[in-house]
C-alpha cells in the first residue's frame, strides 16, 4: 500500500485562516480503492467556526420536526431538524461504529408550511401534515475531543436561527448544547435513535 498525502498550505484572507487536509490511499493495483477526501472543520484565527461549504451534497441521515403546535406554541426547534454528515467521516463509521475525529453534522432548520389546523397541520394533495417551508438557520457539531474537551469530546455552533445564515459562530457553552446530548443521546453525543442510517451495528429501541 502505498500512501499520499496532500496538505494545503495555510491560506490567510479577509482575517481568516483556512487549513484543509485531504488524504488518498492509493492501491498499487487498482485506483478504485481511493477513499474518500475529507471536509474538515474550517476555523477563523479567533477560533470561531467557518460555516461547512457543500453541505446540501453531504449524507443526508434524517429529520425529526418538532413544531411549536405540539408544543405550547414554545418549540425550541419548532422546524424540520435537516441532519447531514460529512461523507468521508460517514465511510469511516460504516467501518469502524466509531465517529472520527474532525466529524461534522450539519443540522439545517426548515420551518413548516402555515398550518390549517389546530394541531399546525395543513391539507395538501398528499394528505393532512406537516410540510417543508423556508430555511430557517443551522446548528453544526464537530468532532474533536481535545479542542471540546469540556463538553465531551463535541463542540455546539449555532449560525443564527433565521436567514441568512451567518458565516461563522462561537462555540456554544456546555449548558446551552451539550448538556442534553451527553444526558440523552444514543452515542457519542449523537443521536442515533432517530437515524437508521447511523444506527448501525447498534441494539433497537423498542
Amino acid at each position: 500500500m502505498r500512501v499520499r498525502f496532500l496538505t494545503t498550505t495555510a491560506a490567510i484572507a479577509s482575517g481568516v485562516i483556512v487549513t484543509t487536509v485531504l488524504v488518498q490511499s492509493l492501491s498499487p493495483t487498482s485506483a478504485q480503492t481511493e477513499t474518500k477526501s475529507r471536509y474538515l472543520p474550517e476555523y477563523t484565527a479567533d477560533g470561531d467556526l467557518i460555516l461547512p461549504k457543500n453541505f446540501h451534497e453531504w449524507v443526508y441521515v434524517g429529520s425529526p420536526l418538532t413544531p411549536n403546535a405540539l408544543n405550547g406554541g414554545k418549540a425550541g426547534f419548532p422546524e424540520f431538524h435537516n441532519v447531514y454528515i460529512e461523507p468521508g467521516s460517514y465511510e469511516i463509521y460504516k467501518k469502524t461504529y466509531e465517529f472520527p475525529e474532525g466529524t461534522i453534522f450539519f443540522k439545517e432548520l426548515q420551518l413548516t408550511l402555515p398550518g390549517e389546523n389546530p394541531d399546525g397541520s395543513r391539507t395538501e394533495p398528499s394528505g393532512r401534515g406537516y410540510f417543508p417551508g423556508p430555511w430557517n438557520g443551522a446548528d453544526v457539531t464537530v468532532k474533536d475531543s481535545k479542542r471540546y474537551a469540556d463538553t465531551g469530546g463535541w463542540g455546539y455552533y449555532n449560525f443564527n436561527h433565521h436567514e441568512p445564515k451567518a458565516p461563522t459562530a462561537k462555540v456554544k457553552a456546555k449548558s446551552e448544547c451539550a448538556f442534553c446530548h451527553i444526558a440523552s443521546a444514543k452515542k457519542d453525543e449523537v443521536w442515533t435513535q432517530f437515524y437508521p442510517l447511523l444506527d448501525i451495528g447498534m441494539p433497537q429501541i423498542k
